[in-house]
C-alpha cells in the first residue's frame, strides 16, 4: 500500500484503488466495509470511555455519558479546522507519552523500584506460565489461547490504512508519505510488541482481579492489567493518570473514526454512485 499511494496519492486512496484497478463494485464494497469498522468502532470507544469513568464514580448514568461524549463528538467535529487537528495533535501526543510511561513503568518495577520492593523480574512467566491453556491441555492448549489473543487484538491494529487516507491531502506526498509509512510501522513494532511483552511481565494470567474483569463484566481498575499491576504493587497515584491519559485515548479514538465516518461517506455517495 506504501508504495502505490506514494505513486498515486488520492483520498481515500486504498477504496478509490480497488475501483480503479479491480472493478467499481470490488470498490463499493470496500467502501462500505470500511464505513461499517469505523461505524462500529465509535460505539465501541464509547463503551470504553465509560468504564474508565467507572473506575472514579458510576454515579452519572451511563446514558449521560454516552450523551456527552457524542455532543463533544459532534462539536469537535463540525468545527474540523479550527478544533479537531490542534485536539488530535495533543491528544495523540497523550497517547505516546502514556505508551512510552507504561514500558518504562514496567521496566522500574520490574527490577524492585516500587513501594514492595518487589524485584519480580520475570517471574509470573514461570509461575503460572506465559501462555494460559484454552479448550486443550499442554502445547496445544497454549498455543489455542495463544491464537484467541492474536485474533481478539488484531481488532485493534490500524495504521497503514488511516495514514493512506491523507494522502491526497497532504504537501508534497511523495516526500511525506514514505517518511509516514516508516514511522507507523516502527511505532506499531515497538508499542505493540513491547506492549504486550509489558502486560505479560506485571500482572500474571490468572490474577483474580484481572479475571474478574472478563469473567464477570467488573467495572473499574479492572478493566486494565496495568492499574491491577499498580493495586498490587500499592501504588497510589499512578492509575488515576494511566486512566485519566486512557480517556484522552478512547476520546481522540472515537472521534477520529467520526471523521473517517464522513469522509468515506462523502466518498461512496461521490465517486461510487451511492444514494
Amino acid at each position: 500500500m506504501a508504495e502505490i499511494v506514494t505513486y498515486l496519492p488520492i483520498s481515500s486512496p486504498f477504496v478509490r484503488f480497488a475501483g480503479r484497478y479491480v472493478d467499481e463494485a470490488f470498490g463499493f464494497a470496500a467502501g462500505y466495509n470500511f464505513f461499517v469498522f469505523e461505524a462500529f468502532l465509535v460505539p465501541f470507544e464509547i463503551v470504553a470511555c465509560n468504564l474508565i469513568i467507572n473506575f472514579w464514580s458510576d454515579v452519572v448514568p451511563t446514558g449521560a455519558i454516552i450523551a456527552i461524549i457524542i455532543v463533544l463528538y459532534g462539536f469537535l467535529n463540525v468545527f474540523a479546522v479550527k478544533w479537531y487537528g490542534e485536539s488530535e495533535f495533543w491528544l495523540a501526543i497523550g497517547k505516546v507519552i502514556l505508551a512510552v510511561g507504561l514500558i518504562v513503568f514496567t521496566f522500574i518495577t520490574m527490577l524492585g523500584g516500587n513501594p514492595q520492593h518487589d524485584r519480580f523480574g520475570f517471574r509470573f512467566w514461570r509461575e503460572p506460565g506465559a501462555f494460559a491453556e484454552l479448550y486443550k491441555t499442554g502445547t496445544l492448549g497454549r498455543f489455542l489461547g495463544f491464537l484467541q489473543c492474536f485474533i481478539v487484538a488484531s481488532f485493534t491494529v490500524a495504521g497503514p490504512d488511516y495514514v493512506s487516507m491523507a494522502a491526497g491531502e497532504a504537501e508534497n506526498p511523495r516526500v511525506v508519505m514514505p517518511r509516514a509509512y516508516k514511522q507507523v510501522f516502527g511505532r506499531m513494532m515497538a508499542f505493540f510488541v513491547l506492549g504486550s511483552l509489558c502486560v505479560g511481565i506485571n500482572v500474571p494470567y490468572d490474577d483474580q482481579e484481572l479475571n474478574d474483569a472478563f469473567k464477570n463484566d467488573a467495572p473499574g481498575a479492572a478493566a486494565s492489567p496495568y492499574v491491577v499491576s499498580m493495586n498490587r504493587l500499592k501504588i497510589q497515584a499512578l492509575p488515576y493518570v494511566n486512566f485519566g491519559v486512557s480517556l484522552s485515548h478512547s476520546v481522540r479514538s472515537s472521534e477520529f473514526c467520526t471523521l473517517f465516518l464522513e469522509q468515506m461517506k462523502i466518498l461512496t455517495s461521490r465517486d461510487m454512485s451511492e444514494p
